[in-house]
């Protein structure tokens, strides 16, 4: 994306969202600056028209003097008014884009493939939140209004400079020319600083969040000393590229300061020799004014380039930001939802009724819809998948998961096992080959329909910050509280949370970290089974739990299992002995099938693996 375009489109947009207040805004603006340029060119009037003949004057009339002052105070008192109230809508403006960038942020977020966050440091996300965020609040309440002020003013200024002195302009010109020279060098320099500090800052804070992820892998392996290692080199690209950016935008606000104060001078001086030479045009009003106004324009200039940091930085922020939200949503093209169901006279009628059975609602081409019973039957056949392009990780899989039955898979680390289930959610898609559920391609049911008839217990179980009853419901979310604790009862939870401080009603935070491995690991099945789904997906449900809790878990899951439709991934094999069919894999091939009894009698890869004679690594 290129820079300058970052930056229109963020201008259009706020634009867009906020054309009134802005075009307020900016009248307000021309207000101030057209009320404090009167003032300053009042000031001509003042000194030769009313100071000038008081002076020496035998008996001084000082009602005319009083007069012109109150007019000048007017002025600066409309200014004054017109700057409190457009920094006062620019508040607003600002907190508002703010916000409704945020949720443009994150409902955008939302909607982003598994691969976007398997590839991205998290940390490098919230950044884009926070610093990313808050450069574009720096910009719109403090470098856009300064902008557009200073530019107006240094017009309004410009002309009135004219009127008063064209000799002297011509020579504060000249000034202006070397300045601008100046700040367009510096400010070129700084501009590509900016942009590597904003990426800097985003490896930091990723780096800082997986080191808090991982801290006691970090200290169980005694790796402190090396993850601050790898910390103090982040730091230290983050501290040269922000040094580098600031270097040079500091710099520029004291060199065009000095570079006016030396414009200021020379017109004085110049001014100075033509008043006394006696050049008609130039009185003692005249060069009071114009220094005044000299000093507006290039004042101006100086803010100008003072923001230019803010700009810097905001175009980098703006990049990174409008980067996320161009990365491509989800694709879904699905027709397919699901729909509760009831019988009449033995024929399926579409209901809002919670009659606890579903059903494929299947838009046909000739407008008709044919509803589908969800059984849980799914199917891949000849499946070939790979996560990046020309590296295949399965290879022509096929699997035949009829309604009700339990299927297991088995295999070394990297043998593709939860890569099949995230296909079956459609986490990824396929490169070739077909994956049906109740005979329909996955491809055409909406993913947010196809994952809500999957319940999912993974191996990393994840609680959020809210009771335990909210944990439970997030399985679904109009759950009832009785619902909730029947299926915590299902899950063999519900002994252990009676037992918990305030029940249901106990606060979990840190991802339950109040909790042991096992108690969480009974909250997901929990979760899982408030879902009622006809179809589950057991990821190395019990692999980080205790003996005496599997056989908890292990209850809790042949019951939730009864009647559907059942994936299991596991590393302890006694718990798929029952299982109707089970599945090894090796490099993405299933190499044995069958049930316990067929594989043990083959004495394949399967018997050594349960019979210890080889380890699954």
């Amino acid at each position: 994306m290129k820079k300058e375009n970052v930056m229109g489109r963020l201008l259009k947009r706020l634009f867009r969202e906020h054309k009134i207040a802005l075009i307020v805004v900016v009248l307000c603006i021309i207000g101030n600056a057209l009320a404090n340029v009167q003032g300053t060119l009042f000031m001509q009037t003042l000194i030769d028209d009313y100071i000038t003949p008081l002076i020496g004057s035998a008996s001084p009339d000082y009602s005319g003097l009083l007069a012109a002052l109150g007019r000048v105070s007017c002025f600066y008192g409309i200014g004054i008014i017109c700057a409190y109230s457009f920094n006062r809508i620019m508040v607003t403006v600002t907190q508002t884009f703010l916000r409704d960038l945020r949720i443009e942020l994150f409902e955008h977020m939302e909607s982003l493939p598994i691969n976007y966050f398997d590839t991205t440091a998290h940390g490098d996300i919230m950044s884009v939140y926070t610093n990313d965020i808050d450069t574009l609040r720096q910009l719109i309440s403090q470098s856009i209004p300064q902008l557009v002020s200073s530019t107006i003013t240094i017009v309004a200024v410009f002309v009135s400079m004219l009127t008063l002195c064209l000799p002297l302009t011509l020579v504060s010109l000249l000034m202006l020319s070397i300045m601008l020279f100046v700040s367009r060098k510096v400010g070129t320099l700084s501009a590509k600083y900016f942009m590597k500090q904003q990426d800097d800052i985003g490896k930091v804070n990723g780096y800082i969040e997986e080191m808090i992820s991982g801290q006691k892998i970090v200290k169980v392996f005694n790796h402190e000393e090396k993850v601050i290692e790898g910390f103090k080199n982040l730091n230290n690209q983050l501290q040269q590229s922000a040094n580098n950016a600031h270097k040079f935008a500091n710099v520029l606000m004291p060199v065009t300061v000095q570079i006016g104060n030396i414009s200021y001078i020379v017109c004085a001086i110049t001014g100075a020799i033509m008043a006394l030479s006696g050049f008609s045009m130039i009185t003692i009003g005249t060069l009071v004014s114009f220094l005044q106004l000299n000093k507006n324009f290039n004042g101006p200039i100086g803010q100008i380039s003072q923001q230019i940091n803010s700009v810097a930085m905001a175009q980098a922020g703006a990049n990174r930001i409008f980067k996320m939200l161009d990365e491509k949503s989800e694709d879904d093209q699905g027709i397919v939802t699901l729909c509760r169901v009831k019988y009449e006279n033995g024929v399926m009628v579409e209901t809002k009724e919670r009659t606890g059975h579903w059903a494929w609602r299947h838009p046909r081409n000739d407008g008709s819809v044919e509803l589908v019973e969800m059984k849980g039957d799914i199917k891949l056949e000849n499946v070939d998948f790979g996560y990046v392009e020309n590296k295949t990780v399965l290879h022509d899989v096929s699997v035949f998961a009829n309604p009700g039955e339990k299927i297991a898979f088995v295999g070394a680390t990297g043998a593709g096992k939860t890569t099949i289930t995230n296909l079956i959610n459609r986490f990824y898609d396929i490169q070739s080959g077909t994956i049906t559920y109740d005979g329909i391609d996955i491809k055409l049911i909406k993913k947010n329909d196809l994952r809500r008839s999957l319940g999912v217990v993974l191996q990393d179980t994840h609680l959020f910050t809210g009771t335990v009853m909210d944990n439970i419901r997030y399985g679904r979310l109009d759950a009832t509280d009785e619902e909730c604790k029947e299926a915590a009862k299902l899950a063999n939870a519900d002994s252990f949370i009676r037992h918990l401080p305030n029940g249901y009603e106990t606060k979990l935070t840190g991802d339950g970290s109040n909790l042991s491995q096992g108690q969480r690991q009974l909250l997901a099945i929990a979760r899982a089974a408030v879902a009622n789904p006809p179809a589950l997906i057991l990821d190395e449900a019990t692999s980080s739990i205790d003996s005496r809790t599997e056989k908890l878990v292990q209850d809790g899951m042949d019951k939730l299992m009864t009647g559907r439709t059942t994936l299991v991934i596991a590393h302890r094999l006694s718990t798929i002995k029952n299982s109707d069919c089970i599945m090894v894999l090796e490099l993405g091939r299933i190499i044995e099938r069958g049930n316990h009894e067929t594989l043990i009698k083959e004495k394949g890869k399967y018997y050594q693996l349960y019979t210890g004679a080889i380890e699954m690594d």
